[in-house]
């Protein structure tokens, strides 16, 4: 069941797109309808979460320079209406059971987006197995690797040799997951291949997670603004290890 402001004004509202007019009126239905403070409720949950998802990229600072001196040629925009606190108080209540259903629901709860990135990124690790795919440099000087990476990322991977402690380093490649680009570095573990996948994040740092896709395992982590993930069909016992080597 929706309620018919909900096609019409309630978007607009949520994104203060609409006339102070039209703004008062939807905030005086608010008062009285019980279905749009929910449906408030639910787009600022999926707002946040695909915040949180970070499918973006930040613009670089010579494009954000042009938009900013193109904007001085366009009209000012019109203030955005604020809805009153009070406004919003029974959307408080829709919001916790909303929230409490997200958190309870195993359809609708994914704990975070990694576990669905992992999956792009084993396609990758399958990928890199094909004959002639596996690096694009193929070296186990860290400077060296470091210097082929140098300028190809906005960052500076962190290149280690673990050779000493029974992991290989093989190489490294670019790759594109999500439309980002990510730096792959290879090891060699008696006879498996681990790819380790490394991006930039705005995310806080978090504890490894543990997951399988296709018959191979990966390990994920998030570490001083960088996020990895390592995938290789090597016991989990060896990626915890390789793990560990990372963020000490």
């Amino acid at each position: 069941m929706r309620c018919d402001f909900a096609d019409s004004l309630l978007h607009g509202y949520f994104d203060g797109e609409l006339s102070v007019a039209n703004a008062a009126e939807f905030e005086h239905h608010l008062q009285e309808c019980v279905l749009c403070p929910v449906e408030l409720v639910n787009l600022d949950l999926l707002s946040e979460r695909l915040r949180l998802a970070q499918l973006y990229d930040a613009a670089p600072a010579l494009l954000r320079k042009k938009i900013r001196s193109d904007l001085r040629f366009i009209a000012p925009p019109t203030p955005k209406p604020q809805p009153l606190f009070w406004h919003w108080l029974s959307a408080a209540a829709a919001l916790l059971l909303a929230f409490a259903g997200w958190r309870l629901s195993p359809v609708l709860h994914t704990d975070d987006y990694q576990v669905e990135l992992a999956e792009e990124i084993v396609d990758a690790h399958v990928h890199s197995l094909q004959p002639g795919q596996l690096t694009s440099i193929s070296s186990n000087d860290e400077q060296a690797m470091k210097g082929w990476f140098n300028g190809k990322l906005t960052f500076a991977p962190p290149v280690r040799d673990f050779a000493n402690d029974g992991f290989l380093l093989q190489g490294g490649r670019l790759e594109v997951v999500e439309g980002r680009s990510v730096a792959a570095i290879v090891y060699s573990r008696q006879e498996h291949l681990v790819n380790v996948f490394i991006w930039r994040t705005r995310g806080r740092d978090a504890s490894p997670r543990l997951g399988s896709r296709q018959g191979y395992k990966w390990i994920g982590w998030r570490q001083g603004k960088t996020e990895s993930c390592a995938v290789s069909d090597a016991p989990t016992a060896d990626l915890k290890q390789l793990q560990r080597l990372f963020t000490e």
